[in-house]
């Protein structure tokens, strides 16, 4: 993902005005033209913290991801966005909800480190959105209604800036259940290509990133089984990598927490790309176990609506070179310098004869996670 939207990002002169946005927003606009579910978030507004005693709610922080989504990389721009309210919706046969949401992102303040007119250290709080409109409910039915926004200058500042970028998936920002793991996710999905692919804090610092109030979960025990171990439970099987974490301790307490994300490996992304491609019935029941998560015998895969090449797309015997182009591309992009057919022969050794019935948009997925993979157990040649 990291490395080849970089690539078409990075694709134009070298020389840019001042002005202009930097790389996060560049990767948002590359990823908006491709299409698909992946999207970018500026690292900048993922790093964001919530004021003391605020966060957003599951359904604001995703009507926040979508929003980010559907600005692309005009995010930055000084201007209205649209969205219809039957992309917010997801099956809810009301419109209700979107006003709330809404007018929790209005009244929600975020902080970042700044500096105060005189140089001295200081605390920016602001919101990120501006303004809002909602159309009315009329004649045409909730379907045809849209929304309006702008972000703040604050807010857009911020993205116009940000070098650093999350690579989400749509479908699993939909599917988080908890607004801990969503936020945990996008802090994951920041750090995970970077030479330290870890988060480290302490608990001052936790709750403020993950927007967790000071007055809950006052016994680290407690934040433990509520907080991370079921964010850690729905990101092991929603997002492109995993979760761990190690406690930092001064005698019994508690005093920081480290955060590790490692990518899965091939076969586990693959069953990723299956699960968020299932309905949320029994989603639960499969993360706890108590029903099969992974089907015995893979089928040959029936891809979603793509171009036909897309969907036909599956892995040569021979050298990975002579195969359909977006094969021997991904693995240059996300191969971290490896040759290829190397990287091609683990990848036969580890998927045996699934390989031979994995086609389409899941292998390219597929194929992608395995590469990415491969450089974090191996480092770079």
């Amino acid at each position: 993902m990291d490395t080849e939207t970089n690539t078409i990002a990075d694709s134009g002169p070298e020389a840019k005005p001042v002005s202009a946005p930097g790389r996060a927003m560049r990767v948002a606009a590359a990823l908006h033209a491709k299409g698909g579910d992946e999207f970018a978030k500026p690292g900048s507004i993922v790093e964001v913290k919530f004021v003391k005693g605020q966060s957003l709610s599951l359904t604001a922080s995703r009507l926040l991801a979508l929003m980010i989504l559907t600005a692309g990389g005009d995010a930055w721009e000084d201007r209205p966005h649209r969205m219809r309210k039957a992309d917010i919706r997801r099956g809810h046969k009301g419109n209700e909800r979107i006003s709330e949401m809404l007018e929790e992102l209005h009244r929600t303040l975020f902080a970042i480190d700044d500096r105060s007119w005189r140089g001295k250290k200081a605390t920016l709080r602001f919101s990120l959105i501006s303004s809002s409109r909602e159309e009315a409910e009329d004649g045409e039915g909730a379907d045809a209604g849209w929304i309006e926004w702008e972000f703040t200058s604050d807010a857009r500042n911020l993205i116009q800036e940000s070098e650093t970028y999350a690579v989400l998936n749509r479908q699993a920002v939909l599917g988080f259940r908890s607004s801990y793991a969503l936020k945990l996710y996008e802090m994951g999905a920041l750090r995970l290509h970077r030479r330290q692919s870890s988060w480290r804090g302490d608990m001052t610092a936790l709750r403020a990133a993950l927007g967790i109030s000071p007055d809950v979960y006052t016994d680290f025990a407690q934040l433990r089984r509520k907080v991370l171990e079921k964010a850690k439970s729905e990101i092991d099987q929603l997002a492109h990598f995993r979760v761990e974490w190690r406690e930092i301790r001064q005698g019994r307490t508690v005093t920081e927490i480290e955060f590790r994300f490692e990518p899965k490996d091939a076969p586990s992304h693959l069953a990723t790309v299956e699960e968020i491609e299932r309905h949320a019935v029994g989603r639960k029941a499969r993360r706890g176990g108590t029903v099969e998560t992974v089907r015995a015998e893979p089928i040959a895969l029936t891809p979603s609506p793509a171009p036909e090449a897309a969907s036909e797309v599956t892995f040569p015997d021979g050298s990975i070179r002579y195969g359909p182009d977006i094969l021997p591309k991904i693995g240059r992009s996300h191969g971290g310098g490896w040759d290829i057919d190397l990287i091609a022969e683990a990848y036969r050794a580890q998927m045996g004869d699934r390989l031979s019935k994995l086609r389409g948009a899941k292998l390219v997925s597929s194929w992608t996670g395995f590469c990415e993979s491969f450089v974090a157990r191996r480092g770079r040649p």
